[in-house]
């Protein structure tokens, strides 16, 4: 997302952004065999969160957007303080600060190892240190920000199971940290594949994506009103 911003990058034709997408999809042996988790979070009555770090908040933010049972999704930073929480100052890769989402969700239409599975399956590459495709630096990284323990026990038990079952052809990367503190970045990139729909970088790092959800599993798409 810093590449896109950055006036001259943002010229680049679209096939070149199309190589640059393709270098952070996932790595995977075969997507359709990823595993639903052995292990999940019990049932739990009210909304819950989620938050999660996987490269650039505008794709992350557009895939769990159209997720049947999220009923929202904020952007935003994590990991960080709340002083460097500005997204002039996370761009500069030093202030502990990862790109993240903030998920709200009905756990009686999908748990949180469901979102994992998308998480890992199809929102990010999970096995690229402080990378993905374009966007490169520690405020890019793979992380799961958990809320309590029950998250740290379910993402955990399922990232052994992912590379147990060697569905990547990378060990994972991704960081499992709890969640001190989340801060909603700024209004313009809240729904920004939405607002911004002729962005190259979106078309061509950020829609794939979403496709990939629809084709791998479409059951889990929220359907249209």
């Amino acid at each position: 997302m810093y590449i896109a911003n950055n006036p001259i990058l943002r010229r680049l034709p679209a096939f070149v952004l199309a190589l640059f997408a393709a270098g952070g999809t996932l790595m995977a042996a075969d997507t359709h065999a990823f595993p639903d988790p052995a292990v999940d979070g019990k049932p739990a009555a009210g909304k819950q969160t989620a938050v999660f770090a996987g490269g650039c908040f505008w794709c992350t933010e557009a895939v769990f957007e159209i997720v049947d049972g999220v009923d929202d999704v904020i952007s935003g930073y994590a990991g960080g303080t709340k002083e460097t929480a500005k997204y002039d100052i996370v761009s500069s890769g030093r202030t502990g600060h990862a790109e993240a989402v903030l998920i709200t969700y009905d756990p009686k239409k999908t748990s949180y190892g469901q979102l994992l599975k998308i998480f890992f399956s199809v929102a990010h590459d999970p096995t690229t240190l402080n990378r993905q495709g374009p966007d490169y630096g520690p405020q890019y990284r793979s992380a799961v920000f958990y809320l309590n323990d029950e998250q740290k026990r379910v993402t955990e038990a399922y990232i052994k199971q992912i590379n147990d079952a060697k569905v990547l052809r990378s060990a994972i990367v991704t960081q499992v940290a709890p969640l001190e503190k989340f801060y909603t970045a700024e209004t313009y990139h809240q729904d920004y594949a939405v607002q911004n729909r002729a962005n190259p970088y979106i078309v061509n790092v950020s829609d794939p994506k979403v496709e990939k959800l629809k084709k791998m599993y479409p059951g889990c798409v929220r359907k249209r009103k």
